[in-house]
């Protein structure tokens, strides 16, 4: 662990950001998932398996980093209800660290380790399937280059756990999430609330100076700190769209001012283009849906304008605000040709192709990872996706347009098609179906190999793609 660089830069803001919590104490720890390529950029990959199980299983504090986990406060919209009694109730902010690749700061956040002030009557634990789910959403789409959060550790903890939505009783699990930041729209909020104009401001100045330290000399630093958390909220919307991914729960406290994606709860990939698709069951009006998420985006990013207004002012919150949208419809062409490995051309150009690209996939119905694995690199996978199981779907009339367009791409300097992966006649997904047949053996014979099997292909498709 001598390379590991500690932190404790949120014990900065005070004990009224946060409670210092105790973790949970497990009748056991069986290790099930570790990220050895973050491991190594938070030079903790020396760690022996007993002595990741200290730290990540039982919570002995890494040297140096907090001494004692943090639960952050925040509140939240919950499907648009306001919730001022939400907080970090089965996790805690665990320990600091910087990258080795780049010095940036990352938390070590948990999920399913314990009671906290924020509990609300929950147990504070998380299922062994909900650890595994969040384990196949977050390496499946940091290999499709979505910024997202990782799942650093996975330890089954032996407890047996009563739960409505699935057979019970279940096993349990202690999650531990490498994130950028923790910080929330939700943290924002709770000072909001609480007319807690002090603390807004304290929470403004940390942010800047920990996350956009190139924003410290603005002339109005609430409203760049705004236009900057609006852009990369809108480039997660479009990388969330050009990955096919749902993810089911954007409010507010799951929506970070970093716009990494984290937290994944009831998460779908689309088969086919969908934007009615939901990912959960309890999504009745479809809020979340695939096609409205953007929306859902731009309507958490008003709330966290709305908490600024005491620091700023309207007038000088709305245009950076007001940004959300363009940046959004920018930001989708250039996510969509980086997923078909072509080069940008001119932006409306651009636009209209991948308006084009969404009609034909909404009328055909053509799977959707399988087009843009199929088509890797434009005009260079003609003969590839001639053989491809969606062949007949391109040789339709309707498509003719499409390869024109695509014809007239070159292709990015990474397009990689000389990779193995792209030898396949199918691309690794991820639909839900896969993920109960991955859980499957595990719940009936604790039977892990098709998890490490997927977790190879995964791995596979992050070299292809360059996300290595």
């Amino acid at each position: 662990m001598s390379d590991f660089k500690p932190a404790r830069n949120h014990e900065a803001l005070g004990d009224a950001f946060y409670d210092r919590v105790t973790p949970a104490d497990f009748p056991q720890t069986i290790l099930r998932h570790r990220d050895h390529r973050w491991a190594r950029r938070m030079g903790l990959d020396t760690l022996s398996e007993a002595q990741w199980l200290d730290h990540f299983g039982r919570f002995t504090p890494l040297p140096g980093s907090l001494p004692e986990p943090l639960a952050l406060r925040y509140h939240g919209h919950q499907f648009r209800s306001y919730n001022p009694e939400l907080g970090d109730g089965r996790g805690f902010l665990f320990a600091q660290g910087h990258d080795l690749n780049d010095n940036r700061l990352l938390d070590l956040g948990t999920k399913g380790t314990g009671r906290t002030p924020w509990s609300r009557g929950g147990d504070g634990r998380l299922t062994l399937k909900g650890g595994v789910r969040e384990v196949l959403a977050s390496e499946m789409l940091e290999a499709m280059g979505v910024y997202t959060s990782k799942s650093f550790s996975l330890v089954e903890t032996g407890e047996a756990l009563q739960r409505g939505d699935e057979p019970s009783p279940t096993r349990s699990a202690a999650l531990v999430r490498l994130s950028h930041s923790h910080i929330r729209i939700g943290s924002f909020q709770r000072l909001a609330y609480l007319h807690d104009t002090e603390g807004l401001q304290q929470l403004l100045d940390y942010a800047i100076a920990t996350y956009y330290p190139e924003l410290a000399d603005a002339a109005d630093r609430p409203a760049a700190f705004l236009s900057a958390v609006v852009g990369n909220v809108a480039r997660l919307g479009a990388q969330y769209i050009a990955a096919g991914f749902v993810h089911g729960v954007l409010n507010t406290d799951n929506i970070n001012i970093t716009g990494e994606s984290f937290d994944y709860g009831p998460w779908r990939f689309i088969e086919r283009y969908d934007p009615d698709f939901t990912a959960a069951y309890f999504d009745e009006t479809g809020l979340y849906s695939f096609g409205r998420q953007p929306d859902a985006l731009a309507w958490n990013l008003t709330r966290l304008a709305e908490c600024l207004v005491p620091l700023s002012s309207i007038e000088a919150l709305e245009p950076a605000l007001n940004r959300a949208w363009p940046e959004f419809r920018a930001e989708l062409p250039r996510q969509m040709l980086r997923r078909l490995g072509l080069k940008p051309g001119d932006t409306e150009g651009d636009a209209a192709f991948v308006t084009r690209l969404f009609e034909f996939l909404g009328t055909s119905q053509a799977p959707f990872e399988q087009f843009l694995f199929d088509w890797r690199g434009g005009a260079l996978s003609a003969e590839r996706a001639s053989a491809s199981p969606s062949a007949q779907l391109y040789a339709s009339e309707g498509f003719a347009p499409i390869a024109d367009a695509l014809a007239g791409y070159q292709p990015s300097d990474d397009v990689n098609l000389d990779h193995d992966y792209f030898a396949r006649a199918r691309p690794r997904t991820m639909l839900i179906e896969q993920v109960e047949a991955i859980w499957a053996p595990i719940a009936e014979s604790d039977d892990w190999a098709l998890l490490e099997k997927t977790l190879e292909e995964i791995a596979q498709m992050r070299q292809a793609y360059g996300q290595a």
